[in-house]
């Protein structure tokens, strides 16, 4: 533990990015010195490389239960989920899209995209004030509108709900629908196997489980062969032309591989922090409130914990308060504004925007004693406050 007389620097913001891990830092290092050559190249300096890549490729597929020939490699799960939506759509001439408002803007806005351009119908699942899914609702949509694209993530990144999939799948199929699920943030945290869920698509990025930035998958179920969004040269199958990212993607697998190793002990352990936040939390802050399901293990995501605060002076500086003592964390999605302001999640649960929300998402690396310290700084900011309510 960090001495008390120096303030530690404290990262709470996993589920943006993670650290690299050594091992995965290990893997990548001779791809970035000695082995150098283009992939595509048939002399054997490309040879080396292109083993390597075909070799993460089997890795990846060997984890999630795929066949090698299903994985694709992208720059990140953004550029996957737009790749399974235009390119499903546009291949098979789908009209109509069922997704919900509480999708990451991977999704909303590239199916939004694919509407304003007339090429699609887009209807949204309804959900309750804690987020949780009307499946009754999707087989309704479903039976409304034939040879749908459904795109609904795992777990949600702001708030951390979990999807059931294998029932979402399971409607899919019974009529018809291409079912694309992001797994970004669960991919790495929980075990996937494609053989027992009846998704066509799943979507994986290395630096949400200590992989490298700039590079992830993209799960293609066999038979389903789409457009590509890249062209140019025959790489990946003709399926995304360019020379590929060779170290990430020898990050990418070899993240994935340490993170299936050690899953059940970085699950037992992060949940321990996670349970160990909300008691904190409750003891320490009068009327905190999580949102979404939160706050539930057995219906959110180990890692991600999104707090509600009470009504306060200090909710409009509540990220930057913590920053200033070295708290990093998010007040919703990282990919939106540096305030829960942004968080269109937060909105369409209808949350109390007098209330301060933000969410502390966790890895392996952190500790109790991390936990500990980000309570006290944000309790600090609410006892005044709460003193002088009273």
């Amino acid at each position: 533990m960090t001495p008390h007389h120096a303030t530690p620097s404290v990262y709470f913001d996993n589920a943006a990015t993670t650290p690299l891990d050594p091992e995965v830092l290990d893997a990548m290092l001779p791809f970035l010195k000695e082995h150098f050559g283009n992939p595509s190249s048939i002399h054997g300096h490309g040879r080396k490389v292109r083993a390597a890549i075909e070799n993460a490729r089997k890795t990846i597929a060997h984890l999630i239960g795929a066949a090698p020939a299903e994985i694709s490699f992208t720059s990140g799960g953004t550029e996957a989920d737009n790749y399974a939506a235009f390119g499903s759509i546009r291949t098979l001439g789908l009209k109509h899209a069922i997704t919900s408002k509480l999708e990451h803007h991977a999704v909303l806005h590239t199916l939004e995209a694919l509407e304003k351009l007339g090429e699609i119908e887009l209807s949204f699942v309804r959900f309750d004030e804690q987020g949780k899914l009307d499946l009754e609702h999707l087989d309704e949509l479903l039976g409304t509108h034939t040879r749908s694209f459904v795109s609904l993530m795992h777990a949600n990144n702001e708030i951390g709900n979990l999807n059931d999939i294998e029932a979402i799948g399971q409607l899919c199929r019974q009529h018809g629908a291409i079912f694309h699920t992001d797994t970004v943030q669960t991919m790495g945290h929980y075990r996937h196997d494609v053989r027992q869920l009846q998704n066509h698509f799943l979507v994986g990025s290395a630096h949400k489980f200590h992989g490298p930035k700039g590079s992830g998958f993209l799960y293609t179920a066999s038979g389903l062969q789409v457009q590509p969004l890249i062209h140019g040269g025959a790489q990946e199958r003709n399926v995304r032309a360019g020379t590929e990212n060779v170290y990430g993607i020898v990050g990418l697998a070899k993240a994935l591989e340490i993170a299936y190793r050690d899953m059940a002990e970085h699950q037992r352990y992060i949940q321990g922090l996670k349970d160990r936040f909300i008691e904190k939390l409750r003891a320490e802050i009068e009327d905190v409130q999580f949102n979404g399901l939160s706050a539930d293990a057995e219906q959110s995501l180990y890692t991600v914990l999104s707090v509600s605060l009470p009504p306060s002076e200090f909710n409009e500086m509540l990220l930057f308060n913590l920053d200033i003592n070295r708290v990093s964390a998010s007040g919703g999605s990282a990919c939106t504004s540096g305030s829960n302001i942004g968080s269109h999640v937060l909105t369409a649960l209808g949350c109390d925007p007098q209330r301060g929300a933000v969410r502390f998402s966790m890895s392996k690396y952190n500790t109790a004693e991390e936990v500990d310290y980000a309570v006290e700084q944000l309790a600090k900011m609410y006892r005044p406050q709460i003193a002088r309510m009273h």
